[in-house]
């Protein structure tokens, strides 16, 4: 495909620095604020299916799904109410993600992400302890305030820890029954509170408030080795310039960051339209809707997760070796198959009712198996790649509030989707994986010919990447900083930049 390829990490400096022990555990307790995403996606699917949770909130969803057999198979799980409860969550992280942008530029990515883990960890146990939808919603917008504050924080602060060569894997590396199951989101919560507590903040971090000297020995025990004094200078003169910029969110909109820009709104509207979120957070729903009972829709909904996790160890192995273009790709022609095939399989046995008759056993295990290769399609490519790419690209002076237009973009159209879902379920039937096929033919053919490597390049050297491709290269000034060898000053070490001179609003 055009000018997607050909980048290396050619640009020019390699600094020097080794994964050092302290930088692994470092990351590894700072991904707990993807955990705690990633939890309350897979335990929510699962509680909204408990008959006894439904009982006792959704008692009009019990009674269509448990005893009225005349509704349409397809549009038994179709409430208002019940969507407000899975969708709240996302709206709130939208709207923290704003505020949390200004948390992590002002006073650093470390309290960012510790009071992202305390909204968290008082919206699971508000949930656990909820008597009332009322009391639910509202430990979900506490969930979602969470989210917000760890998914604007915990990119950047991983980005800036990482050194280059292994920045892609690090940065990837995130009755009673129901009770038991919502309040469990407070243990991963504690886990980031105590790590956030204990983790040192990033040598970018403390260069922006002034602390040089701690920030030049924070850098040399990450990279594990005295020589820091390059990649040291270029974040101070990163950090001078950021300075000059007093609206980094009107800055945002200037011509040179167009790229960047692009991709953080689009890759993460592109993430949802996956249709993810549809299988992970619904799919109990979506399994007793195709005729599994109880037992085997939660089941699927632990196949499923466990197929998420061992995927995600596969992206964290080879996303610096294949590089993002390599599994953005493949992973967007396996899901647009696995959902050609899910919808023909549903379609074929299901018809517009819903109604499968008897189901054998090995059709069953069919639909499971294609719907466990999309989740580990997803899971390896555009699942982490959504946020690693994004905190990755941007220059210091603008990447807070580029990170909180990630995120809030993908918290949008998450909460989109989970508005959108159940009646367009009723609606479309099994036709809606087709409609999400559509979409996955169109953001593979996106990333194919706009979307430039950026494996292995250091982030100073990322506006490079820009500046050398057949289209974006129009947009970034190529006397930026007179030569490609020279980094962008914009650069910083934690998100890549579209040039280094920085224009005032």
């Amino acid at each position: 495909m055009a000018g997607g390829g050909g980048i290396g990490p050619t640009t020019g400096k390699a600094y020097p620095g080794e994964l050092t022990g302290k930088v692994f555990i470092t990351c590894i307790v700072a991904a707990m604020g993807g955990l705690i995403f990633g939890y309350d996606i897979g335990i929510s699917g699962g509680v909204t299916s408990m008959p006894s949770f439904l009982k006792e909130f959704f008692p009009e969803v019990y009674k269509r799904e448990a005893l009225d057999k005349t509704t349409n198979q397809y549009c038994k799980f179709n409430s208002t109410t019940l969507t407000m409860f899975t969708s709240s969550l996302y709206l709130a992280a939208l709207l923290a993600s704003v505020i949390a942008s200004t948390v992590t530029r002002k006073l650093g990515r470390r309290p960012s992400m510790l009071l992202g883990g305390c909204l968290f960890c008082t919206g699971g146990i508000i949930n656990g302890f909820a008597r009332n939808v009322a009391m639910l919603i509202i430990g979900r917008v506490f969930l979602g305030f969470g989210i917000g504050f760890a998914n604007q924080s915990v990119p950047l602060y991983l980005s800036e820890m990482a050194p280059y060569k292994s920045r892609g894997a690090l940065n990837i590396s995130g009755g009673w029954g129901w009770r038991l199951s919502l309040v469990g989101a407070v243990l991963p919560a504690i886990i980031f509170i105590v790590g956030s507590l204990c983790l040192p903040d990033t040598p970018n971090s403390l260069i922006e408030r002034g602390r040089h000297d701690e920030a030049k020995d924070r850098l040399q025990k990450i990279r594990g080795v005295a020589l820091v004094d390059e990649e040291f200078n270029d974040m101070v003169a990163a950090s001078e310039e950021s300075k000059k910029v007093k609206h980094p969110w009107a800055n945002l909109l200037r011509r040179k960051y167009r790229p960047q820009l692009t991709f953080a709104t689009d890759i993460p509207f592109c993430q949802q339209m996956t249709g993810v979120n549809v299988i992970m957070f619904y799919a109990p729903v979506l399994f007793k809707t195709i005729g599994f009972g109880d037992e085997a829709s939660l089941m699927s909904a632990v196949i499923t997760g466990t197929v998420n996790c061992f995927s995600t160890l596969i992206s964290i192995a080879t996303v610096d070796k294949l590089g993002r273009r390599f599994l953005f790709l493949e992973g967007g022609i396996q899901m647009l198959i696995a959902q050609i095939v899910i919808a023909a399989a549903i379609g074929l046995k299901f018809g517009s009712n819903g109604n499968p008759g008897e189901l054998p056993k090995w059709y069953a295990s069919t639909v499971v198996a294609f719907i466990c290769i999309f989740v580990s399609a997803f899971a390896w490519s555009w699942g982490p790649l959504g946020w690693l790419v994004p905190s990755e690209i941007f220059p210091l002076e603008v990447r807070s509030a580029a990170q909180s237009i990630n995120v809030s973009v993908n918290m949008f159209f998450t909460f989109f989707i989970a508005q959108i879902f159940l009646p367009m379920l009723c609606a479309f039937k099994y036709g809606l994986f087709l409609f999400f096929a559509v979409f996955m033919i169109a953001m593979t053919i996106f990333i194919g010919f706009l979307f430039p490597e950026t494996k292995g390049i250091p982030i100073e050297e990322m506006a490079g990447v820009w500046r050398k491709h057949w289209y974006w290269k129009k947009f970034v000034p190529s006397d930026d900083n007179k030569a490609d060898g020279q980094p962008s000053r914009g650069g910083g070490g934690g998100g890549g930049g579209g040039g280094g001179d920085i224009e005032m609003s």
